[in-house]
């Protein structure tokens, strides 16, 4: 099964996968975690360009096609083959990052970014994508209080851009909801965590 974690910044959805992950493998399923863009090496080589504050002259377009060969990259390396191997992967952003970020707050289109990762993934759409919503004012304000979180290129933008963002997420969700859980954010740690949790382990028990 292939689970995938979204949200604006700061939403949380990263801390949860671990707490997740820690949670199933403690019951033995067969588990795996990783992370967009980035997973294995070549795609983390690539997620260095595109995080980087350095490099603000990187065009729209080629940071949407970064981000889909790098999902490429991920996907033939790590994805694919623990699916043939009937494993779960938790995965931090996937392909619905791309189509609100780039998609929606970057006004590529949310369809032209589509037919690029399409391509790229093969059509390998998540089972289940869990989708932490929350104001941005909100997730940029937990950023600032965390001084251990790294701040990249994409932490640099407007407020209005993680609105598009958020928007277009939540678009998504009404768009592909037989995949999608919407889950409130802005509630307690703990709560989002089982609340998850929940939803996650009833989601694997069904397919058993």
């Amino acid at each position: 099964m292939f689970i995938t974690f979204e949200g604006v910044e700061g939403c949380g959805k990263s801390t949860v996968a671990e707490k997740i992950y820690e949670k199933l493998l403690k019951e033995n399923y067969p588990i795996i975690l990783s992370r967009e863009p980035g997973g294995v090496k070549i795609a983390e080589q690539i997620r260095k360009i595109i995080l980087d504050k350095n490099n603000v002259e990187l065009d729209n377009r080629s940071e949407a096609l970064l981000f889909a060969a790098s999902r490429r990259q991920h996907l033939v390396e790590k994805v694919w083959p623990a699916l043939k191997e009937n494993k779960i992967i938790l995965c931090d952003r996937y392909i619905d990052s791309s189509l609100a970020y780039q998609g929606g707050g970057k006004e590529l289109g949310v369809q032209q970014v589509l037919d690029i990762n399409l391509f790229a993934t093969e059509n390998t759409l998540p089972d289940l994508t869990v989708l932490f919503d929350i104001d941005p004012r909100l997730g940029l304000e937990r950023i600032d209080k965390n001084s251990k979180r790294e701040v990249n290129r994409l932490d640099l933008e407007s407020l209005k851009f993680y609105d598009k963002v958020r928007k277009t997420f939540l678009d998504l969700a009404k768009t592909y909801n037989k995949r999608y859980v919407v889950i409130d954010a802005s509630k307690p740690l703990e709560d989002v965590i089982n609340e998850t949790y929940n939803i996650i382990k009833d989601k694997i028990d069904g397919l058993r």
